[in-house]
């Protein structure tokens, strides 16, 4: 299917087809505004449209419109205010290649199918010594929660303590490198920050219904308890942005409202 929109200078048509399906689309809709860039559709200092615009401009999903963005404001193409829209900054990167970090939401979605079968592996062999060890973490997440500065210490932790109960080394490379990848690749740092910024911190009860699962040695229930939680980090991934553009609309009103009944009063 075909779609036909607007360009910006003016009432003339063009024909965009949907960004094809792809396991990295975000990539593509990436290097799609790029080219659009590049073609002179927008100019430095334009805004960009809102992102449900080029979702359905582009037939793409509102996440994979984020991810682009976050993709193209990480190479200073783009600056992501919030409550405001993303605006261009420049044109083009002199950074060499076309290839892009992985992302916090790839990250996530590859933590949820790695991580539940883990956790059915650990509910096997784990020991009491380790079951232990997760109560304490789980009161050292909640413990970190209270303070004003972000730390995940007790959250990674956790889950390399899952991982060490596999008796798998593989298993344990492969979730290092994921909690790695987590503060390494600047596009998942990026919306980790956007996330912690929003005020999301690990939530103690979905960490206290998989050491339940685990101390039942129950390999299903412990699978099912690291989906459970491994999707909500998702959904507060997607919706982190969101409630800080809400938070920061709400400011300007505020701050509208005051200024108005200031000269109301003059």
């Amino acid at each position: 299917m075909i779609k036909t929109v607007t360009a910006k200078a003016g009432t003339r048509k063009r024909a965009v087809s949907p960004v094809a399906s792809d396991t990295r689309l975000y990539q593509r809709l990436a290097g799609r505004i790029l080219d659009e860039l590049a073609a002179g559709r927008w100019r430095v200092g334009d805004r960009l449209p809102a992102e449900r615009e080029l979702a359905l401009e582009y037939g793409a999903s509102r996440p994979a419109v984020r991810e682009a963005l976050i993709a193209l404001e990480v190479r200073g193409l783009i600056d992501v205010r919030v409550g405001s829209g993303a605006y261009v900054v420049a044109l083009s990167t002199d950074e060499p290649g076309t290839g892009f970090a992985i992302t916090a939401f790839e990250l996530t979605e590859a933590r949820l199918m790695f991580e539940g079968e883990a956790a059915a592996l650990a509910a096997v062999n784990i020991e009491e010594s380790e079951l232990d060890r997760l109560d304490e973490l789980v009161a050292a997440i909640a413990s970190e929660n209270l303070r004003p500065e972000v730390t995940e210490n007790a959250d990674r932790d956790f889950h390399l303590t899952i991982a060490v109960a596999t008796r798998n080394a593989g298993v344990v490379r492969t979730i290092e490198d994921f909690w790695r990848l987590r503060s390494t690749s600047s596009e998942c740092a990026l919306l980790h920050q956007k996330a912690r910024d929003a005020n999301v911190r690990p939530v103690v009860e979905e960490h206290a219904a998989i050491v339940d699962a685990l101390r039942r040695r129950d390999p299903a229930a412990a699978r099912a308890a690291m989906h459970a939680h491994l999707t909500a980090v998702m959904n507060h991934l997607l919706f982190a942005t969101e409630e800080l553009a809400v938070e920061e609309a709400r400011r300007s009103v505020a701050s509208k409202r005051q200024r108005y009944a200031m000269n109301a009063t003059r």
